[in-house]
């Protein structure tokens, strides 16, 4: 077992029970390279921190203030951290223009984290966000 890698796991479930799960602007501050490329951020939205931790605490929270993250599985290789997870939580708030559902939300993501002297510096992810918002507003 090699301990760097149990140790740049760590580091990702770490972020995503205390900055996802719990909301901790610190902690994201302190997880964070002042250098960090979210990838994965749509076109010509903020790709750095701040738009990273307002996807969460600007979009997520607000919608479902008792988000739960669930990590199903990690693998890591050299820098970069792989985990499958699910983040959930009760439609109680605006979520992206669509009003509350009251509903459990379920979204499924796969995240590809490279860590850089213990910090997020780049991300990679897919979801099925776009998914759970469909069926959201049809719902309506």
């Amino acid at each position: 077992m090699d301990l760097q890698l149990e140790k740049n796991k760590e580091i990702v479930r770490r972020f995503n029970k205390e900055v996802i799960e719990e909301g901790n602007v610190e902690v994201f501050e302190e997880l964070m390279d002042e250098h960090f490329i979210n990838h994965s951020a749509p076109q010509g939205a903020d790709n750095r921190k701040q738009g990273m931790i307002n996807t969460f605490n600007g979009v997520l929270r607000p919608a479902m203030p008792d988000i739960q993250v669930t990590i199903l599985q990690q693998i890591a290789e050299g820098d970069l951290v792989t985990t499958r997870k699910n983040i959930s939580g009760t439609h109680t708030g605006n979520f992206m223009g669509i009003a509350p559902s009251h509903r459990r939300i379920s979204i499924d993501v796969i995240d590809i984290v490279r860590l850089k002297n213990g910090k997020y510096a780049e991300h990679w992810g897919i979801n099925n966000l776009s998914v759970v918002l469909a069926h959201l507003k049809n719902d309506q």
